[in-house]
């Protein structure tokens, strides 16, 4: 019984230590210069359906179920998708624009697990007729999956996506 209790305390207190330690957040972030203008990309990146058109994820599930809602390119549309086990389903939701220059999005995943973040696209003019695109999102990592975080990379998990929408975006304004 004693040797029972002792192996629960140190249970307990390795999982208190991993949970004080752990990554309470998360930033991923990646960019790309585009020689369009801004005024161009803008339309890219404002429009939630014009997304769908060099997202990563959209070319992982070609028959995901997709519905938009509201005002496209207007605070409160929103984009519900459900999809294979590559997508999951989730939406997102347009909550602030800087027109021109940034759109935030509530970014609310409900399958496989459950969790949210905040997405943001900025775009800034570095030299006339070209433009750079910076992508990202910010979240929290609750309890348990704080711990989990240790091991593993957000950055290293959607960096990559992040990096191929980019490209798709240039590939796109290409045609």
């Amino acid at each position: 019984m004693y040797t029972v209790f002792i192996i629960i305390t140190i249970v307990v207190t390795l999982v208190i230590i991993l949970a004080l330690i752990a990554p309470k957040g998360y930033e991923v972030s990646r960019s790309i210069e585009l020689d369009h203008s801004p005024e161009k990309v803008w339309q890219h990146l404002k429009f939630l359906k014009k997304q769908q058109e060099w997202s990563p994820w959209a070319r992982k599930d070609l028959n995901m179920d997709l519905t938009f809602t509201g005002v496209d390119g207007e605070i409160g549309a929103t984009s519900h998708w459900s999809g294979n086990k590559d997508v999951g389903e989730g939406e997102q939701e347009i909550t602030r624009i800087v027109e021109g220059e940034r759109i935030e999005q509530d970014l609310r995943f409900l399958k496989p697990y459950k969790s949210q973040s905040d997405c943001y696209m900025t775009l800034e003019e570095y030299e006339v007729n070209k433009s750079k695109v910076t992508w990202g999102f910010t979240g929290k990592n609750k309890f348990p999956m704080s711990i989990m975080m240790l091991f593993m990379s957000m950055d290293k998990m959607v960096g990559k996506d992040f990096e191929q929408g980019l490209q798709n975006l240039k590939h796109n304004l290409n045609n």
